[in-house]
């Protein structure tokens, strides 16, 4: 492993002083499961690693039913899923952070880590996505906030700018009615990356049987993590039925730009979407219908 310098930020404008310093010789250091691994096999070429872990702002976890969920960047996937009320109002992020790795992984692992990591076959980035999650951001200009889905601008790469760094993420109290599912399809049982992953959160009317909205979101099939936007709207106002979910797992199957490598061609997995795609709707429903 190659030679750097750790520095442990104990305030926002300190790490953020430090990152606009070294510019791209700097990373941010949380639960490190993704950066040390890129440095030691020299895929990142780092000079500082900037310890935010002792940052209060990073490490906020806070749910109020009507103010929604603050979810700190440091936040690791064990204390999330710790707690039954963030379980019953989001439970497509608990889908995400309980397959992310194993027990150990998930001891360090953060959601905002998983999304500045920025794979395009990130488990937690569908779930954030449907979910209306929005990016608070810190930087040498004060804070800015962008949504999730355009966080991601290519593989490996954000819409961080020189000096900024993720602070927290701020997901909107779920609606009456509403809930969202996340799944992905790999190739065994065992801890792997997603081959395909499939996010829907949906709102039903009173009566449950009429699609308010929905919200569907894609990994692993482009460059960057998916918003299937016009497969969303499509739902809008439709009854249940096997054929609005069928068109709309048509449309995000219209949307998927997937390449072929070693886990999948690019013909598997445009038919995997099909099938993420409504298993996904049909476990967010189920799971309004269940409550």
């Amino acid at each position: 492993m190659q030679a750097f310098e750790y520095i442990a930020a104990r305030t926002v404008p300190e790490a953020v002083a430090l990152l606009d310093e070294k510019g791209e010789k700097a990373r941010i250091l949380a639960g490190g499961t993704d950066l040390i691994v890129q440095v030691r096999e020299a895929r990142r070429d780092v000079d500082w690693m900037i310890d935010i872990k002792a940052i209060p702002e990073v490490n906020v976890l806070a749910y109020d039913a009507e103010a929604g969920l603050t979810l700190g960047a440091a936040v690791p996937c064990y204390q999330i899923y710790a707690e039954a009320d963030i379980c019953d109002a989001y439970p497509g992020i608990i889908d995400a952070t309980k397959i992310i790795g194993g027990t150990a992984i998930q001891g360090r692992a953060g959601v905002g880590g998983n999304l500045c990591n920025a794979s395009p076959a990130a488990d937690c980035i569908p779930p954030l996505i449907v979910l209306n999650a929005t990016c608070v951001i810190a930087g040498p200009n004060g804070e800015r906030d962008i949504p999730v889905e355009a966080f991601c601008t290519s593989p490996g790469q954000t819409a961080l700018e020189k000096g900024e760094m993720l602070v927290a993420l701020k997901i909107p109290a779920p609606q009456n009615n509403s809930s969202s599912f996340y799944l992905r399809f790999i190739p065994r049982n065992e801890m792997d990356i997603a081959v395909v992953g499939a996010g829907a959160s949906v709102t039903l009317d009173d009566a449950k049987q009429t699609i308010v909205s929905a919200r569907i979101a894609l990994a692993a099939v482009a460059p960057t993590p998916l918003f299937a936007e016009e497969a969303s709207a499509l739902l809008a106002g439709r009854e249940l039925s096997d054929e609005a979910i069928d068109a709309a797992a048509q449309a995000a199957q219209a949307i998927a730009r997937p390449i072929s490598d070693m886990r999948g061609t690019a013909e598997q997995r445009t038919h995997l979407v099909g099938v993420l795609t409504r298993r996904a709707l049909n476990g967010a429903i189920q799971r309004v219908l269940d409550a």
